[in-house]
């Protein structure tokens, strides 16, 4: 079932980029069944008003129309379990539950990706050392992603599209929309290279203010490293690279052309945070080596895109597991039984009986099961209750989320975990 129209309808009722999305979801498992239960208007669920409005007044067959007059315009859909969703935004905390795209997507699909981020009104330094790297990093096949912006942005797609690779432009705007006006004659030559124009906000949305923030977290994800290459202390490029730098990502700085210039004070803020100091192509390629920090990472992504939102099953089935021999059968879920307050699960809120960030929970006394560390059976015993959100794992066992995103991608290697969209994680069915 192509899930797309139920996808595009939760935004319509919930808004784009909200939460809210997320926290109903959480209930689903799927969009169709989120749809269906919602319309029925038995659900016990704390909707506001303007929410329950949008749940009567828009039909599935509003999202129908628009995925079709998209179409026309040469721009097509994808929800987020679609196989042509990019599986790197899956694991985010809030991911666009739509994204609208123009060109090649799968460009994305398993590839190593280097988000680019820096000044509009970058130095002659700054340019010509993003135009080289840029340019080197895409020889070597790596997917260049950046905003489309004047100065550095549109500076690391045309080093990728000069040496005939594809490379991402994250658009702050509805991907139809002619912005900014100096870029749009080098749309052609993007799309033509293999490139792709993506934005999650809907065809003919005006590039307002408040979309460029929200359409950070998505340059921050789709790369599997950032470099910042200019960068004032307070600017949309540090907001992207903080993002990736939370996201457990490697973050490079160009080192500055004058340390008392201002316009380098945010690359010497995070090289003194403990960025990378970038002086060649090599020292990005470095983490994509065999081992390096993005090793795991990449393999994780390339699983999840032929797994539950793919075209097949993981190819490494876990061993069969049992717990002293015995098997406990999951009770069947009705949906007369569905009590659901989505304003008491919020994704950065953990469960009010959880222990506080800092206190780990009790251990509980039995055997640890064969193959996997103390922590990942604490991860699996909690994904056993329920689906959890990562922040919420993290906090219940008082670890950082980044340590828990290492086990739960090793547990989801091994296919005794799966992702969910919303950075949700549940106990596979095989286990």
């Amino acid at each position: 079932m192509n899930h797309t129209k139920y996808w595009l309808w939760l935004t319509m009722v919930f808004g784009v980029g909200s939460r809210r999305i997320w926290e109903a979801m959480r209930f689903f498992e799927t969009a169709a069944e989120a749809y269906k239960e919602l319309c029925s208007g038995t659900l016990n669920a704390r909707l506001t008003p303007d929410e329950i409005s949008n749940i009567k007044n828009t039909g599935l067959e509003k999202a129908e129309a628009l995925i079709e007059e998209y179409s026309k315009k040469g721009i097509c859909t994808a929800g987020c379990s679609d196989s042509e969703y990019p599986a790197k935004l899956r694991h985010i905390l809030n991911p666009p539950a739509v994204i609208y795209y123009r060109g090649n997507i799968s460009c994305l699909s398993g590839a190593r990706t280097v988000t680019a981020v820096g000044a509009r009104q970058a130095s002659d330094y700054s340019i010509g050392a993003a135009s080289r790297i840029c340019g080197e990093l895409a020889a070597k096949g790596v997917v260049i992603v950046s905003g489309f912006a004047v100065g550095i942005d549109i500076t690391a797609h045309l080093a990728a599209a000069s040496n005939n690779r594809p490379t991402v432009c994250v658009l702050g705007c509805g991907a139809d929309v002619d912005y900014p006006k100096e870029n749009i004659r080098h749309r052609e030559l993007i799309l033509q290279n293999g490139g792709v124009f993506i934005s999650e906000f809907p065809p003919g949305t005006s590039p307002y203010p408040g979309n460029f923030p929200k359409r950070n977290r998505i340059l921050a994800a789709l790369g599997n490293a950032v470099i910042v290459f200019e960068a004032a202390i307070k600017s949309g490029s540090l907001i992207t690279a903080g993002m990736a730098a939370e996201q457990g990502k490697d973050v490079f700085c160009l080192p500055p052309a004058d340390i008392f210039s201002g316009r380098f004070a945010g690359n010497i803020a995070f090289l003194r945070d403990g960025a990378y100091p970038l002086y060649s192509s090599a020292d990005v390629m470095d983490c994509f080596r065999i081992g390096g920090s993005n090793d795991m990472l990449n393999r994780s992504e390339m699983l999840s895109d032929i797994s539950k939102f793919g075209v097949g099953e993981l190819k490494y089935a876990p061993k069969k597991r049992t717990n002293s021999g015995k098997t406990k059968s999951k009770p069947e879920k009705t949906n007369t039984d569905k009590k659901i307050d989505i304003e008491k699960h919020t994704p950065s809120v953990p469960d009010g009986n959880a222990p506080a960030a800092g206190d780990a929970e009790p251990v509980s006394q039995k055997p640890v099961l064969e193959g996997f560390n103390s922590i990942q059976e604490k991860i699996i015993d909690l994904l056993k209750e329920e689906n959890q959100l990562v922040d919420v794992i993290s906090a219940r066992l008082g670890m950082n989320a980044d340590d828990v995103m290492l086990e739960l991608m090793e547990l989801e290697l091994t296919g005794a975990v799966e992702s969910l969209p919303g950075n949700i994680y549940k106990i596979s069915d095989r286990l």
